[in-house]
């Protein structure tokens, strides 16, 4: 029997923490003009060893840029209660690990974008679990996708809060994957941490400067280039400011 749908798309809203974002109904409601931050220097207080590891060791490297490829993912899922359509929507990384196996379908996607970048994803790919719309959003997990896109059941489902009337069997709009549960970040990454470290890489350079958790922020499918991931991968080794 399929897991219910629970994972935020349809309905999606903007990070409660993210003071420039603002309350949107669904995805597809929303303009695609995102608004970029308005201040360009990190919130006071605000640590920059994080970037000043990653120069160090970018030069080691040689400090060559590689071409701009997004081959990690960041999903955002909702931990605390909501009702749509008089389904709760709720699904956190506790969830996931409670299912067999650990894994799960990544349904009730219905923004284009987003679906596009589902049917991107290739097999063994990893991606960080985002806590989204609640107290505090951030990152507490990574998974990886087990099963690359094909039909999100959900669509015809006339009881689903994510039911599609205008899709068809023989050529479905709306597509999922599965993930896997892989393991817990070392700590809780909060996005008012990454917020600091990607309006450092505004005004300095760096890989958070064009991440899309700030730039498309309302999509809960967002890509990553290896660069950001590696990055935001490395803050877990970091004590929280």
């Amino acid at each position: 029997m399929p897991w219910p749908s629970r994972k935020r798309d349809k309905g999606a809203v903007a990070d409660k923490k993210e003071p420039d974002a603002k309350i949107a109904k669904t995805e597809e409601e929303t303009s695609d003009k995102e608004e970029e931050e308005k201040s360009a220097k990190p919130p006071a207080g605000s640590s920059k060893s994080g970037w000043k590891n990653w120069k160090k060791k970018e030069s080691e490297s040689g400090g060559e840029e590689s071409k701009i490829t997004y081959c990690h993912w960041l999903l955002k899922s909702e931990p605390e209660s909501r009702l749509e359509k008089g389904v709760d929507v709720k699904f956190s990384v506790d969830d996931l690990k409670a299912q067999p196996n650990q894994t799960t379908c990544w349904d009730g996607v219905r923004n284009y974008q987003a679906r596009n970048f589902l049917r991107s994803m290739k097999l063994g790919q990893q991606a960080f679990f985002y806590h989204s719309n609640c107290k505090e959003p951030g990152i507490v997990a990574i998974v990886k996708i087990v099963k690359e896109a094909y039909p999100d059941h959900t669509q015809f489902d006339q009881k689903d809060p994510h039911y599609d009337s205008t899709s068809r069997k023989e050529n479905p709009k709306w597509s999922m994957v599965d993930v896997q549960f892989v393991r817990m970040t070392k700590r809780f990454i909060p996005l008012s941490e990454i917020k600091a470290h990607h309006l450092a890489h505004k005004a300095e350079g760096g890989p958070l400067k064009d991440m899309m958790l700030f730039t498309r922020q309302r999509l809960s499918i967002q890509p990553l280039t290896q660069e950001q991931f590696d990055f935001v991968l490395s803050l877990e080794e970091e004590k929280p400011h």
